[in-house]
């Protein structure tokens, strides 16, 4: 047991660590890189694609690195189960409105038009990997119609919670 509980906990914390620095990267190549070259109404269009999108990351790599704590002593505590549930409507309302800025600040140019509607896109993704079926999986899982709605591993700790 212990050298499985020490493969999940580098797991999480690979987990973990990888969806903020992802979230870093993200946020450091809208500013630095795609930024500079765009209007301030595509700007805004970015933001409201972008902010959606960071959010998401930032609470998976809380959620993995939180669950160190208890993966093969317990399950998630009811207190943080609350704050992931009322997170998932947050976001959920979040990624409306930045569907709303995309669309309000729609961009004139059709490169930028997509490259700011496929980041809020990767956000919905996110979102449903994290809070509705598991998407992302070892390609060790096969394509069976079981692997395909997996129930998130945050939802289920939520769930084992009490929430």
């Amino acid at each position: 047991m212990p050298d499985r509980r020490a493969r999940v906990l580098a797991r999480y914390r690979s987990l973990g660590s990888g969806e903020l620095f992802a979230a870093a990267v993200f946020a450091f190549l809208a500013w630095f890189a795609v930024a500079p070259w765009l209007s301030s109404r595509e700007s805004l269009a970015l933001v409201s694609a972008l902010v959606p999108l960071l959010v998401v990351l930032v609470q998976a790599g809380v959620y993995w690195l939180l669950a160190r704590a208890w993966v093969g002593r317990g399950s998630m505590p009811t207190s943080l189960a609350r704050l992931f549930g009322a997170l998932r409507i947050f976001t959920a309302v979040l990624l409306a409105i930045g569907l709303v800025g995309v669309i309000a600040w729609w961009p004139s140019r059709g490169l930028v038009a997509a490259l700011i509607l496929g980041v809020w896109a990767f956000g919905v993704v996110e979102y449903i990997n994290y809070f509705v079926v598991q998407l992302a999986r070892p390609i060790s899982a096969g394509t069976s119609a079981t692997n395909w709605l997996r129930t998130p591993r945050l939802v289920r700790d939520m769930r084992a919670a009490g929430r």
